[in-house]
């Protein structure tokens, strides 16, 4: 098909896709674990809903490879411990598979060949320590009392990101009380210990430096607690004041599952019944995650709505949808109703803002983020003329540019928590789960806003910082390493849409090496593709093979450069409006990113309108 039919093709079915209620409710689909969390905690809760447990079950082993693992994303070479670990527990506990299942004989005999279940990483330990199927540490280096620390400690609560702190918090009161909960349905996992059964902070385990570290917690808490005899206490209470401040109207700790399924097992520490109204209405809103994915029953992470419709509606519009059309009409006021009105955690880093930001999830009140907010405000910028909408496009923008760090680039939650001390505590990627740092595809896409929707002056001082920050983090070979999407390629498009932003142009050198290394990577096929790979390797690693969404990425970022279209570009839209009915495995690759290594995220939606914008931008420049 040409241009017209792709853009045509694209359109009509994202109108055909569209809900009553204006958003786009693709699948946001986060692989096996959260299908395998959800019939854990079900299991332990006592709450034997067996129809779900059921389809979960059946989705997990419909994902089991040959050789009895699960992987990660398709080319993760053999397998995934972590991963394979997960579900066969799930499958146990389900009550549906028993150890003499073949299929689950194949999957103990590829965790026992690959280390054992000590090889699974700290989010999975954390879910084995809650059911009482690893061991909690003897000696824990982080006591609960490190919550009393005043903001002006070095290290605190709040110069954790506020990703880091959904899960910490929970976490540390279960540590507190070593909370560990079997049922009579619990399986027997000690089959697939290799026989060391380390210690899960074995480098830190009763050293000196982890007692040091506890020590001088305690001792500055002590001296910052205005005297208190009962510290432990005051800390424990805090720790569940803050995630009841924390709850959204659905019961979820922050709409994550993960951060909910936490403090689940954190209230069963405090005391709370299984059947408690907190937990009851917790599970409630973790059944609102459900979605289907090929057939098949999944628990999402959370819901997707707001970055879906966001986008969606944004890349309409470029394709030249007029603002009038119903379609986003709807949409737009399903954006407006979701805009941020409370303070969350971000205030304290950010004292002088008001509220005005966008979550990611349709049920997100109280924690926005930067890359939900910048694409809602390009998606209501056609009809933010209007006096009613203009001053709350203005409050969004004005919470844009006041989240910009010190270094000039821009976080994803939260200004200025990138402290490195919380990189030296003993947690297994602390500085993924614990920081906030200025990454080049947030940076990049808040450029791209300001520079193109809100039209800042190239010269301001917003620009002018993020060019620098920009250009300061460069990788040797041209590309910038994204921190939600995969991953150089995602990074490189965002950089590269905010430099053209803001007047850097493609004779730049800066430019000119992003764009020779998008030429050095393209595929024989004219297409783009990435590994989730580049994460373990530290360096960019081909897909076998293109994909729709890396290659509009990549096309993307060469139009924002380029004056004029070259062969590079025009075999990469010729691929792109080949492929757009495509449905091989290729199109389910995950191009999402929540953890390094550990976490990706499958969005349905991206097919559709990355394509488009792809093919509008290039329309709009070249035509």
């Amino acid at each position: 098909m040409n241009r017209s039919e792709g853009m045509a093709y694209l359109i009509n079915k994202l109108r055909e896709d569209q809900t009553s209620s204006g958003s786009w409710e693709y699948p946001f689909e986060a692989g096996t674990f959260t299908d395998a969390y959800m019939i854990i905690l079900l299991r332990t809760l006592e709450r034997n809903d067996e129809a779900l447990i059921d389809e979960l079950a059946e989705r997990l082993m419909s994902r089991q490879e040959t050789n009895g693992a699960w992987k990660l994303f398709p080319d993760d070479s053999n397998g995934n411990v972590t991963t394979t670990v997960e579900a066969y527990y799930a499958l146990l506990y389900s009550g549906n598979y028993d150890v003499e299942d073949e299929r689950l004989r194949k999957a103990k005999q590829f965790i026992v060949d690959n280390g054992g279940i000590e090889k699974t990483t700290l989010l999975t330990k954390m879910m084995l320590m809650f059911t009482g199927q690893y061991k909690w540490p003897r000696f824990f280096p982080l006591p609960i009392e490190i919550i009393l620390l005043p903001l002006a400690f070095p290290v605190n609560l709040y110069s954790m990101s506020v990703y880091g702190r959904a899960h910490m918090v929970p976490f540390l009161i279960a540590a507190d009380q070593k909370v560990s909960i079997k049922t009579e349905m619990s399986p027997d996992l000690t089959q697939l210990y290799s026989g060391a059964r380390e210690d899960v902070f074995s480098d830190w385990a009763e050293s000196e430096d982890s007692r040091k570290l506890r020590l001088s917690i305690l001792a500055s808490v002590e001296k910052h607690a205005g005297g208190s005899s009962d510290l432990h206490g005051l800390a424990l209470a805090k720790a569940k004041r803050y995630m009841m401040g924390g709850l959204e109207p659905d019961g979820t700790l922050f709409s994550y599952f993960t951060s909910t399924t936490f403090m689940i097992f954190a209230l069963l520490a405090l005391g709370h019944k299984k059947d408690d109204p907190l937990i009851v209405k917790a599970v409630e809103g973790l059944y609102t995650f459900k979605t289907t994915v090929n057939g098949h029953t999944h628990i999402q992470f959370t819901t997707a709505s707001i970055w879906n419709t966001s986008l969606i509606t944004y890349a309409l519009q470029e394709a030249g949808v007029k603002p009038k059309d119903p379609m986003i009409q709807k949409a737009t006021s399903y954006l407006l109703e979701k805009q941020h009105d409370q303070y969350g955690d971000w205030v304290f880093h950010n004292q002088y803002t008001q509220p005005g930001g966008w979550g990611f999830s349709n049920i997100n009140t109280k924690q926005p983020d930067l890359d939900d907010t910048t694409s809602s405000l390009r998606a209501i910028t056609p009809m933010a003329s209007l006096s009613a909408m203009y001053s709350r496009w203005n409050q969004g923008v004005n919470w844009v540019v006041s989240m910009q760090n010190k270094d000039g680039g821009w976080p994803a939650f939260e200004k200025n928590t990138n402290s490195f001390l919380l990189a030296l505590l003993p947690i297994q990627e602390s500085k993924g789960i614990l920081t906030d740092p200025s990454t080049p595809d947030l940076t990049g896409r808040t450029m791209e806003l300001l520079g193109n929707f809100v039209h800042l002056p190239q010269e301001s001082d917003a620009l002018s910082r993020g060019v620098r920050w920009l250009k300061k983090n460069q990788e040797k070979n041209g590309s910038w390493e994204g921190q939600w999407g995969v991953q150089y390629i995602y990074g490189t498009w965002a950089a590269l849409t905010g430099l053209a932003a803001s007047g850097v142009t493609g004779t730049d050198e800066t430019v000119k090496k992003a764009v020779s290394w998008f030429k050095s990577i393209q595929n024989q096929d004219g297409g783009w593709g990435e590994s989730c790979l580049s994460d373990r390797n530290k360096t960019y690693t081909p897909l076998n093979g293109s994909t729709l969404t890396h290659t509009a990425w990549a096309l993307d970022a060469l139009i924002a450069v380029s004056e004029y279209p070259d062969k590079t570009m025009i075999d990469g839209l010729r691929f792109l409006l080949k492929s757009l009915k495509r449905t091989d495995w290729h199109e389910e690759y995950p191009a999402g990113k929540g953890l390094a290594d550990r976490i990706y995220f499958h969005y349905h939606s991206y097919r559709y309108f990355y394509p488009l914008l792809a093919l509008a931008h290039y329309t709009k420049k070249y035509d």
